[in-house]
């Protein structure tokens, strides 16, 4: 992959791209909590000690970059799109480890 120039966009987006999912993880855990009524802190073990847990919640939280990358395709900052496509495709190698190791 070419990149033409890494500006100051591009790393906006790959940041946005990184922080939001880890934001989202929790709060996918509380809603799955609410909603299945189980304590949040049994499905924070889980979490923790459960590969295959792991990569269904992170696979969830990635998808909410979605959000972001369609709002900021529609307002034609391409760079920062494109910053949040490599954050996204970033988090592959952690989970193919996870689920496969």
């Amino acid at each position: 992959m070419k990149l033409r120039k890494w500006s100051i966009e591009h790393t906006k987006g790959l940041l946005l791209g990184i922080i939001t999912p880890l934001i989202i993880f929790p709060v996918v855990l509380w809603g799955i909590s609410i909603t299945q009524n189980y304590l949040f802190e049994q499905l924070w073990n889980k979490f923790k000690y459960n590969s295959d847990y792991q990569v269904k919640i992170l696979t969830i939280s990635i998808i909410a970059n979605l959000g972001w990358f369609y709002y900021y395709l529609n307002k034609e900052r391409y760079n920062i799109a494109m910053g949040l496509i490599i954050a996204s495709i970033a988090f592959a190698p952690y989970i193919i480890y996870v689920k496969f190791f």
